[in-house]
């Protein structure tokens, strides 16, 4: 019975390990650079996290745009049309380009928003300039986007994988170079790291571009662009799938970032646990992210072959797989829930030890949900790369606004800040958002392949 799905095992982890490999350096780098700045002082680190928190979205909307380019080209190469995969990434890229400009001006413009969150003065001052060098750095960063979905949608994993671990490297040693003034080099603080970021994120548009160039294969795909025979149709094709898939994205974003909010009420303890908590998350939460790739690339291929049958047969693999990968992270969570936050602290620290054992405790508790929340949030971003696939992004869009906001956020809400749950409520609203989302998002991929199959 589970044969049909286990044999496209293997191809499967084959397509996604490069995705998954590429954002764990991603959340390696963010590891790496939270160490190197908190060695300058606690005020530099709360700005870089200040001036993240402007770039975090921003990137989140750019990213969920570029995503529109994967499934177009998908289609276009199951149908073996090299002409429209060309065609699809000219127009994305003229539209990732402009996307990129028109964050870094917004940014620009909302900076002075930093002098009324109730921030501390000298936080916001060394926050400016940091934040209008990552800002920049979207521009190149987005555009690189463009060519990795692009990658992607022909089924190469590979290459985007390669330009991040570059891009990692060149990340971490420039930031060294440049905070510390390390061998000769200025001591520019937290603007060396955000120096480390615009050059590795410029190195890695230039490094994936290269590398697609002098591949025969790719070549003709990446070379002699037109851009001035732009298809006004082909630009509203790309938007009207790349704006809902934005919008899904920045639903997402949002609420994680409500969640620390409400932590943030709860005092500085619930903060940190929270913390840990969400940074363990998100390791995990990379393995659904590389399986959502594999699952609109390959759904893209069958869309374009037209054979629906095998499409869904594929796409249900890829979730059985994400189902048993996630129960195994689930009880990874169980098991360590009281040693994983101990990583993250000093535990002989005596003059902080009460703070200490109180974060480890609500965190236990946060990793409770967080087992079972492994396994809702891995399927629902699944499915969700399957439904992309489908190019069905606007009905996806209006199910996420549902599940994180009219049913997550309100539990969150109030379990968190009006009952004895606290934390622990307001993961249980998560929770809540990300199992609706999984199941609504599931009979949605269900109901549009029947359609498909008996039509």
């Amino acid at each position: 019975m589970f044969q049909q799905y286990t044999k496209e095992f293997a191809y499967n982890l084959k397509l996604s390990y490069p995705v998954i490999l590429g954002m764990l350096g991603h959340t390696f780098v963010a590891f790496a650079d939270n160490i190197m700045v908190g060695q300058l002082g606690t005020a530099e680190l709360a700005a870089v996290s200040l001036g993240n928190s402007f770039v975090f979205i921003a990137m989140s909307l750019g990213i969920g745009f570029s995503t529109a380019i994967t499934p177009l080209v998908a289609e276009a190469d199951g149908a073996g049309d090299q002409a429209a995969g060309k065609k699809a990434l000219k127009h994305g890229l003229v539209l990732c380009t402009l996307l990129g400009l028109s964050l870094f001006g917004i940014i620009l413009l909302s900076r002075p928003l930093m002098y009324h969150m109730e921030q501390p003065p000298e936080v916001v001052e060394l926050a400016m300039p940091y934040l209008e060098l990552v800002a920049f750095s979207l521009v190149p960063l987005i555009i690189f986007q463009a060519f990795k979905q692009f990658s992607e949608g022909l089924s190469q994993t590979k290459y985007p994988m390669y330009a991040t671990i570059l891009a990692n490297v060149v990340n971490v040693t420039l930031n060294y170079l440049f905070i510390f003034g390390s061998f000769g080099f200025p001591k520019l603080g937290i603007v060396g790291a955000a120096i480390g970021t615009l050059a590795s994120r410029a190195i890695m548009v230039l490094y994936i571009w290269y590398l697609l160039k002098r591949k025969e294969k790719f070549k003709p795909y990446v070379t002699h662009f037109n851009f001035r025979a732009i298809e006004e149709k082909m630009i509203k094709k790309i938007i009207s799938l790349g704006f809902p898939s934005a919008l899904q994205m920045f639903f997402e974003v949002a609420i994680f970032t409500a969640a620390i909010w409400l932590s943030g009420v709860l005092g500085k303890n619930a903060q940190a646990a929270n913390q840990i908590a969400l940074n363990l998350s998100s390791m995990t939460f990379m393995v659904g992210m590389g399986l959502s790739v594999a699952a609109m690339v390959r759904v893209g291929n069958q869309k374009g072959l037209q054979n629906f049958k095998e499409l869904k047969r594929i796409a249900e693999s890829i979730f059985f797989l994400t189902f048993l990968l996630e129960v195994v992270f689930a009880l990874l969570f169980l098991v360590g829930r009281y040693w994983f936050p101990t990583i993250y602290l000093d535990v002989d620290d005596i003059v902080n030890q009460a703070d200490n054992t109180e974060v480890i405790l609500i965190a236990a508790k946060l990793l409770l949900v967080a087992a079972f929340f492994q396994i809702s949030d891995g399927l629902q971003v699944v499915v969700l790369g399957a439904l992309r696939g489908l190019q069905d992004v606007k009905v996806p869009t209006l199910i996420t606004f549902v599940a994180y906001w009219l049913i997550g956020f309100p539990i969150s809400f109030y379990l968190g800040l009006y009952t004895d749950l606290t934390s622990t409520g307001i993961w249980i609203g998560l929770l809540s958002g990300l199992t609706a989302s999984a199941v609504m998002l599931y009979l949605r991929f269900r109901f549009l392949t029947q359609k498909l199959i008996t039509q």
